[in-house]
């Protein structure tokens, strides 16, 4: 609110509170002998400016200084940098303040701000696009359930010790309806890849298609002819769940907008100002993030993409039925060391000795992590997961007996030991057997 509306209120009330006396005094009313107590409990003023007031008849009158501008500011000597920055058409205020402070400027940021806002005729005009020759581009459209995007998205994440990592956002939408998954991972590794894409075709189904760009854990490069050359596991992978994969032109992201758009928008809105404590509890927040966007209107696709889904993507969208072949790629391959622990999203967890095996299948399901043989086969054991840094040690991983050294020379030293004195029981007094009766 400008302060010459604050004044005018303020004269407002302190109008209305005299009428009022007026009215209430008739005849014996005397603007100059009001009482001032009394018109400070009904507008709140303080009694020291009503009077002052008094003295101008209780009208309010400007300040002597409104209206005046010093000849020099702050800012005065750095005007032509910022108007030069102006005219190359960079308008954003933490950049010119940045160039202008490398010149020995002392002042803040809000001077430069609204030095900006008063010298917009300096900013060149937008550019007009010319009238497109042909064709338009249009947005392509998919039947139910054939195909879904997906692409990674990247986080900072600041712990409360002052360090910091990168952490992977996992992200599929459907492209017909726009029913969307995200999952955190601690790294965007190929293992985590195929646990992400094994999660959402549980929670969405399996579609005919897969558009993705051109990751480095689904494709290796192209052949004579430009066909892809797919990575080898991954597409045992496609084999395996049944479905295909539709690679994006690079520096293209009109292919697979929507997932883009989902990523910006997840940065945007589910991580802004997030605090978490583990990867677990991130996880369990975003999907209930992901079933309150599924069930609201969206108006993109004129459809809450819940339900469309459930009665149009899920009518041609296959569901995944877990198999122990499909069980490996959720349970990844790790190396034991030679201290008998697997390595596993920057952790150590403790394995068995009497698992003979260099190998081990790893899994975590929320707050449990679950030990497998390299077969899956067999549970050697399981670990809470309390995402803490230390090594977690398990049952019998350290049982074998341990190598122990013998006297190389004959032993002449000697010591001796007395057997252990057993303390008096507290009835040894009144065990009256003992010469009490010969006396």
């Amino acid at each position: 609110m400008h302060k010459k509306d604050v004044g005018n209120d303020l004269q407002e009330i302190l109008t209305h509170a005299i009428e009022q006396m007026k009215i209430e005094q008739a005849e014996k009313f005397d603007l100059q002998k009001i009482n001032l107590a009394e018109l400070e409990r009904r507008t709140g003023i303080t009694r020291a400016k009503l009077r002052r007031l008094k003295a101008n008849g209780f009208i309010i009158k400007p300040h002597g200084n409104t209206g005046k501008k010093a000849d020099t500011t702050v800012l005065s000597g750095f005007t032509g940098v910022i108007d030069d920055l102006l005219r190359n058409n960079v308008t954003n205020a933490v950049v010119c303040y940045d160039r202008i402070s490398e010149l020995g400027y002392t002042g803040g940021q809000t001077q430069v701000r609204v030095y900006i806002e008063q010298h917009q005729n300096l900013i060149p005009p937008k550019r007009q696009l010319v009238s497109p020759q042909g064709n338009r581009g249009r947005r392509y459209e998919t039947g139910p359930g054939e195909a879904y995007q997906m692409d990674w998205g990247f986080v900072e994440v600041e712990t409360s010790v002052g360090t910091s990592y990168r952490a992977a956002c996992f992200a599929m939408i459907c492209h017909h309806c726009g029913l969307c998954y995200i999952e955190f991972f601690p790294n965007a590794r190929q293992e985590n890849l195929f646990i992400g894409m094994i999660h959402a075709f549980y929670f969405m189904g399996i579609p005919e298609c897969v558009l993705t760009d051109n990751m480095k854990s689904v494709v290796t490069g192209r052949d004579p002819e430009g066909h892809p050359i797919w990575q080898h596991d991954y597409e045992a992978f496609m084999k395996l769940v049944g479905f295909r994969t539709k690679l994006c032109k690079p520096r293209h992201p009109f292919t697979k907008g929507k997932v883009e758009r989902l990523i910006r928008y997840v940065k945007d809105n589910f991580l802004a100002g997030r605090v978490f404590s583990y990867v677990t509890d991130l996880n369990i927040e975003a999907l209930r993030w992901c079933h309150r966007q599924n069930s609201r209107y969206r108006k993109a696709v004129d459809c809450v993409p819940e339900e469309k889904h459930m009665n149009s993507c899920w009518s041609v969208a296959r569901v995944l039925e877990l198999s122990k072949e499909l069980s490996f790629y959720l349970c990844p391959l790790r190396l034991i060391s030679f201290d008998g622990f697997v390595h596993y999203e920057g952790r150590r967890f403790g394995v068995p000795y009497w698992y003979s095996r260099k190998a081990c299948r790893i899994q975590r399901k929320d707050y449990e992590l679950t030990i497998y043989d390299d077969e899956m086969n067999r549970i050697l054991t399981r670990h809470d997961v309390t995402w803490s840094r230390r090594d977690q040690f398990c049952r019998d991983q350290y049982a074998l007996p341990q190598p122990e050294e013998y006297p190389s020379m004959p032993v002449r030293s000697k010591i001796f030991e007395i057997g252990d004195h057993e303390p008096e029981s507290a009835f040894s007094k009144f065990n009256f057997e003992e010469g009490l009766w010969d006396d």
